[in-house]
């Protein structure tokens, strides 16, 4: 792999995880009894929203951190596009504040862009789970990577891997 498709592979992946690592979990790091209060809004009790916190804080820098690297990617990011599913469905819930329709600034709809841009990061990690594969090459294998920043080579020269399994032809 040459140094301008490594960096390139390197940056479109950190395109995805950027959100997450290092500012979301940074913000919550730093702002920690806020992030509880506000898990507090799905969990009533103090103990099971800093549980539910430190869960998503965790899968906020170790799912990014092995996308980034290409170790077990493909199931990491699986696990981050239901959390980006999980999240918009339980903090960003456009139809409660019942003005999505009304004329003006609207809570509703500021939250349903929100809600949208959750479901469209779990696009992104979905193409990393089954790239151009099917759901059963990636069911046989969750733990295999998808090899992102690896050229293949047959008789020395480059060859583009399979794109649903990873490896050469």
């Amino acid at each position: 792999m040459t140094g301008l498709s490594f960096i390139a592979a390197l940056a479109v992946r950190y395109l995805l995880v950027v959100l997450f690592f290092p500012f979301s979990a940074l913000d919550k790091i730093l702002n920690f009894n806020g992030a509880v209060g506000q898990a507090q809004e799905i969990v009533s009790s103090r103990p099971a929203a800093t549980i539910l916190l430190m869960a998503g804080l965790a899968t906020e820098i170790l799912m990014p951190l092995a996308i980034l690297t290409g170790w077990w990617d493909r199931l990491a990011a699986l696990v981050m596009a239901g959390y980006c599913m999980v999240t918009a469905l339980l903090w960003k819930r456009f139809w409660q504040p019942g003005d999505f329709w009304s004329g003006g600034k609207s809570k509703g709809r500021e939250l349903f862009w929100d809600f949208l841009k959750n479901f469209s990061l779990a696009g992104g990690f979905l193409v990393i789970t089954l790239g151009t594969g099917s759901l059963q090459s990636f069911l046989d294998d969750p733990l295999s990577s998808s090899h992102p920043y690896r050229t293949a080579t047959v008789g020395g020269a480059p060859v583009a891997p399979d794109a649903s399994t990873g490896t050469a032809p």
